[in-house]
């Protein structure tokens, strides 16, 4: 049976990456209209979340369009650059309030493309709001500005989604939106109902949760706005094909997600630093689709009823039996 699900990715995956020792980059560098050519080389990838401002700022919004028709792909978010060098300080926690507007200016402009291109939301992924030292902020003060940042751009936009990408550290040594709870809580602060999370799989690996209790406790809000899948260690976010090390904690995500009727893009979030960035999305589809064919194999009712009984060898040999078997 053909799968039904839609699949996404980040249009970074297709990016040339520089890291602080391959200082020249793992390539040639690439433009966005060629990250879009090679998106469209992958299976059954139909839509991307794009970086905005533009690498070329000349680049028109027309321009982007065609190249997107003519890979047969659409935009399901567009996530503002307010992690860059101009805001190594923050963007909604700089200390500069000149600083702070630009951000509010950059995340306006991204809510524009978002209803040019008729996406899903605006993707929030403040990397550089958080602090690195003991004594370096007044965590009320960040902490503040870190929700009323956001409450500002959401309520000057209430027809759009906002949904923020949560993330223990990286670049900052400790963001202000670190955990799927805390999230929560600035989110209820705001008291909007049209800002949500993004769930990274990996990050939640890699800060030490549960992916698939993050994800329930994210949906029992009803704040489960999208998400997106790659595989890691759990020491750091090495952004890896997903379900390549963590196969059995990804299928019960996707299990959790089935489990609540939670429909939505299955998207990738990956780094090939040194891999064909075709093909690991490729590899990566592929073993989602394994994973949608264990979810429809998958006794519901047996693994609820083990659940019940918290039996974690019977259900996991209902999982390992129904994902095992789906290759």
């Amino acid at each position: 049976m053909k799968s039904t699900q839609k699949f996404g990715a980040g249009i970074w995956h297709f990016a040339t990456y520089v890291d602080r020792y391959a200082t020249d980059g793992y390539g040639p560098p690439k433009s966005l209209l060629e990250m879009i050519d090679l998106a469209g080389q992958v299976d059954d990838l139909s839509v991307v979340d794009i970086n905005y401002p533009f690498v070329d700022s000349s680049l028109s919004l027309d321009a982007v369009e065609v190249a997107l028709k003519k890979n047969n792909l659409s935009v399901i978010g567009i996530t503002p650059e307010i992690y860059t060098r101009q805001f190594s300080k923050g963007a909604f926690t700089n200390p500069d309030a000149g600083v702070r507007r630009l951000a509010n200016e950059m995340v306006n402009d991204a809510a524009n493309v978002v209803r040019r291109f008729g996406a899903d939301y605006v993707k929030l992924w403040p990397g550089q709001d958080g602090w690195d030292y003991p004594f370096q902020v007044d965590h009320r003060e960040i902490w503040k500005r870190s929700v009323e940042g956001i409450a500002e751009v959401a309520s000057q936009n209430p027809d759009l989604k906002f949904v923020i990408e949560y993330k223990p550290r990286e670049p900052r040594a400790h963001m202000s939106y670190d955990s799927v709870s805390r999230t929560l809580l600035g989110i209820e602060k705001m008291g909007l109902d049209n800002v949500g999370i993004l769930l990274d799989f990996g990050h939640s690996l890699y800060g030490g949760e549960s992916p698939a209790d993050a994800a329930q406790l994210a949906i029992d809000h009803g704040r489960l706005f999208g998400m997106d899948v790659n595989d890691n260690f759990r020491s750091w976010d090495d952004d890896l094909i997903a379900g390549s090390v963590h196969p059995i904690e990804l299928f019960e995500f996707f299990y959790t997600l089935r489990k609540n009727n939670w429909e939505g893009v299955w998207q990738l979030d990956q780094f090939p630093f040194r891999e064909d960035s075709v093909a690991a999305a490729n590899s990566a589809i592929g073993f989602l689709k394994t994973i949608e064919r264990a979810l429809d194999k998958l006794d519901f009712e047996a693994m609820q009823a083990a659940q019940h009984k918290q039996d974690a060898v019977t259900a996991l040999n209902l999982a390992r039996e129904a994902l095992f078997s789906s290759y």
